[in-house]
């Protein structure tokens, strides 16, 4: 996307008026986008079939926090510099999808006695903070709701922390059920079979959420 194009989607009035007007114009694009499946909902899918709900929890806090986070700050400028230097988002793109293919690696080749034993690690709290940083669709999240529902005519600033904080309450029930459905799963998982068909399930999903970002 060119500049001159980001910036007629600033310049467009945010739909509705005030914060509720905001957040009515939100809260669909934050449904549709948190409810789809991505890498953060069948990565926390995965830990939550292999590792159980209470030790997919940093997990699961990691985005809560990080993702809003990154929103605020591509609201508050980031985006910008992409922008004025396209390559970088390009760079980033490639990273972040090196990155998901490793992650879909390990899910795939993860077993049953991985889960209780030393090589079984779900993501901390600080990896998956990290992780917003190089998640393709939460780049393309932050940037889309950051040009489309933000204005040099009202408070871009604050309209950008309403836009993450209805983000964060979408997630907020969104993301444990994900990771509870997993949880629902692993009656059906005992054996080594059932779980290897399963997470290589997962990794192909994750592989798949990329080809949106490349064609």
């Amino acid at each position: 996307m060119s500049a001159g194009a980001v910036g007629l989607l600033f310049a467009e009035e945010t739909p509705g008026s005030g914060a509720f007007g905001l957040v009515a114009a939100v809260l669909p694009f934050a449904l549709s986008t948190t409810l789809t499946p991505g890498p953060n909902t069948i990565l926390v899918t995965a830990s939550g079939a292999t590792f159980g709900f209470r030790r997919t929890v940093p997990h699961l806090l990691g985005i809560l926090i990080g993702f809003p986070v990154m929103m605020v700050a591509v609201g508050w400028g980031l985006g910008a510099l992409f922008v004025a230097h396209p390559a970088l988002h390009g760079v980033l793109r490639w990273v972040g999808a090196a990155y998901l293919l490793f992650l879909a690696w390990k899910i795939a080749t993860a077993r049953a006695s991985d889960a209780a034993g030393a090589r079984g690690r779900p993501m901390s709290f600080l990896q998956s903070l990290a992780f917003q940083w190089v998640n393709p669709k939460a780049w393309i999240m932050s940037i889309s709701a950051a040009a489309t529902f933000t204005s040099p005519a009202g408070d871009p600033r604050r309209e950008t922390l309403v836009i993450a904080a209805v983000f964060a309450c979408v997630a907020l029930p969104v993301l444990p059920a994900w990771a509870l459905f997993g949880v629902a799963l692993r009656r059906w998982l005992s054996s080594e079979r059932a779980l290897r068909i399963f997470n290589t399930t997962m990794a192909a999903l994750l592989v798949a959420s990329l080809v949106p970002l490349f064609v």
